[in-house]
């Protein structure tokens, strides 16, 4: 039976993609070269579409794989052939932004970069802020718990999420959508959610917070020697700006000479002296004042010897430079044969000393040609990138065991901020132990009992 068929009734012709018409789809950003497997991809337009698929689709046994924006690092949104694939790029709209309540409501499949530019023309941020910010949809984004770089102020994905609906497995539609901050009545359901990598239900709908836009924006890069000055002008900043300091980047050396050395759209701000290279971000309500209270902080560093070297942004158009070159990680991947990534987390006074370890343990395995580490310092995520000469199994396999071996001794995570998937579940147990996945399991098992949803992905 041809599985589109099914969905006739309910879809339009221009939503229902088969055959040919697959060969442009992919299962992420970086794989368009490599056609969609899938029985049909789906782009429903509403919540009630979505429903009324996965009613059919429990009703036939079919597989449902999500796709967003398609640019997860895990292979959350990989498909083998058998599955129903169901796009929410079509779910695009902005229903509301409320400024007395400082929330906005948005479809799954809106885009975040949409979100920031709407709710700046009234006024209001959203802060949740990462690279992949022109293509990542929300959607995506709440079902990963995502991050980025202003965790250290606002908190990860699950923190800004105020409303949520989504549909489960038989087409049962949950609403959760309120706008209030406090809600202590019995379960949070919302939060199951989140994070959930569309293996509980698929997000259709989300209510998120957003804050007073800031009327100043600082940066500077600062550049380092040692580990334990990083951590120390971590809370030097922190006590300092009472609150202000939103963004606290690291960049290994040899990570910031590539990513610097491209093009002069990303030129370097500091010459290539020092071992670390941080930047910082400050966020305000003076401009003026901001960046003097910012210039006499780093002045004060610079001379009590807290740091070594410092450039501050004179200007947006420099706040911009300096976090493009943070944000573009093409201008590391776009040199590399083949690529792994990873983003791991664990106690930050263990960083510097676990970072150089992995940097000298990797090179000594053939095969590997770079070592990349960078990231959210202040929140204890780091992410490596490791270019390759070949994309076997095995050579995968050894990098992997070099990376995660060590965090479970530590108190780490073999995943910060990008899930599970299907690329992390051998080393779920290095994170979880084995209550904890057991339970994890039985409320899959409760909320999908078929197993339809995003199979084979987490467990």
């Amino acid at each position: 039976m041809n599985t589109s068929l099914l969905f006739n009734n309910l879809l339009n012709k221009s939503q229902i993609l088969v055959g040919d018409a697959l060969k442009d789809r992919y299962s992420h950003i970086w794989q368009m070269g490599q056609p969609l497997k899938a029985l049909c991809v789906l782009l429903p337009e509403n919540t009630n579409q979505v429903s009324e698929i996965m009613k059919i689709c429990y009703q036939n046994d079919l597989p449902v794989v999500p796709h967003g924006g398609l640019t997860n690092l895990v292979g959350s949104t990989e498909t083998f052939g058998n599955e129903v694939v169901i796009s929410t790029e079509r779910m695009d709209r902005i229903e509301e932004i409320d400024k007395s309540s400082r929330t906005i409501t948005v479809q799954a499949g809106v885009i975040l970069e949409n979100i920031h530019n709407a709710t700046e023309k009234e006024g209001m941020l959203f802060p949740l802020n990462f690279g992949a910010k022109g293509s990542a949809q929300i959607g995506g984004i709440v079902s990963t718990n995502a991050g980025g770089l202003r965790v250290l102020k606002y908190g990860m994905t699950r923190q800004l999420v105020l409303g949520l609906e989504a549909v489960t497995y038989d087409g049962t539609v949950i609403t959760s959508m309120k706008k209030i901050i406090k809600d202590n009545s019995a379960y949070d359901l919302k939060q199951l959610f989140i994070g959930s990598e569309g293996t509980l239900g698929l997000i259709t709908r989300v209510i998120l917070k957003l804050e007073e836009l800031p009327k100043s924006r600082n940066a500077a890069f600062i550049g380092l020697n040692d580990y334990k000055d990083v951590v120390a002008f971590l809370k030097y900043c922190d006590s300092k700006l009472a609150g202000k300091l939103s963004g606290f980047e690291l960049l290994w050396k040899n990570s910031y000479k590539q990513m610097t050395s491209v093009n002069d759209s990303v030129r370097p701000p500091l010459p290539y002296n020092y071992n670390y290279y941080v930047l910082i971000e400050s966020l305000g309500a003076h401009q003026s004042n901001d960046y003097d209270e910012f210039q006499s902080l780093l002045e004060e560093a610079l001379e009590n010897e807290k740091i070594i070297d410092a450039v501050i942004a004179s200007s947006q158009s420099e706040v911009n430079w300096f976090f493009r070159i943070r944000e573009d990680v093409n201008n590391l991947v776009d040199f590399m044969n083949h690529d792994q990534h990873f983003d791991i987390s664990l106690p930050i006074p263990n960083i510097g000393r676990y970072i150089e370890e992995r940097y000298e343990a990797l090179k000594k395995i053939k095969g590997v040609e770079q070592v990349y580490a960078f990231g959210h310092v202040a929140d204890g995520n780091i992410h490596f990138m490791v270019g390759k000469s070949n994309d076997s199994v095995a050579l995968k396999k050894e990098i992997d065991h070099c990376i995660y071996s060590g965090l479970k001794a530590i108190g780490g995570s073999v995943s910060a901020e990008h899930g599970i998937g299907l690329h992390k579940k051998n080393y779920l147990s290095l994170c979880r132990t084995e209550d904890e996945i057991n339970l994890m399991q039985v409320i899959k098992k409760s909320m999908d009992p078929k197993g339809l949803l995003n199979p084979g992905k987490i467990f």
